[in-house]
């Protein structure tokens, strides 16, 4: 499974952890950066274009981490097609995948511990979308919002 992450300044080290750690898992990993610390650049500048690379296929799901976690989801979900969430524990890193299609999981880099994310990240990859009826009507509502 190839996998996007991405991150601002206050995501930073928690995405580079969470690279090796993905890699040690048999990820195949795309960095759309932060590419180095600076506290000057802006979560939209990497979260963008890791939501267009789940939109486009570039990348099965996505993973974008900002101080917060907020802002990243919230600039993510303004990309059709996406279905982005600030996760903070196990069960919706899972359920928002098998009922909601989630495909970009947020985290904060300044509130989520390593081993934490870590967790909330394998619920998330090993979760899958059930497709039931009920899901499958509320994502097209969803989708109807995006035209």
């Amino acid at each position: 499974m190839k996998i996007g992450i991405a991150a601002d300044h206050g995501g930073y080290e928690l995405k580079e952890s969470l690279s090796e750690f993905l890699t040690s898992k048999g990820y195949e990993i795309k960095d759309f950066g932060a590419f180095g610390l600076d506290n000057q650049d802006d979560y939209p500048d990497f979260v963008i274009p890791l939501a267009n690379a789940i939109v486009n296929q570039e990348v099965e799901r996505g993973i974008a981490v900002c101080g917060s976690g907020v802002g990243a989801s919230v600039v993510a979900n303004k990309v059709a097609g996406v279905r982005a969430a600030l996760i903070n524990d196990h069960f919706s890193a899972h359920q928002g995948v098998e009922d909601d299609d989630l495909n970009l999981l947020c985290l904060g880099g300044r509130v989520t511990g390593k081993m934490v994310a870590q967790e909330l990240i394998e619920a998330f990859l090993k979760a899958e979308f059930t497709g039931a009826e009920r899901h499958m009507r509320r994502l097209e509502k969803v989708k109807a919002l995006e035209k």
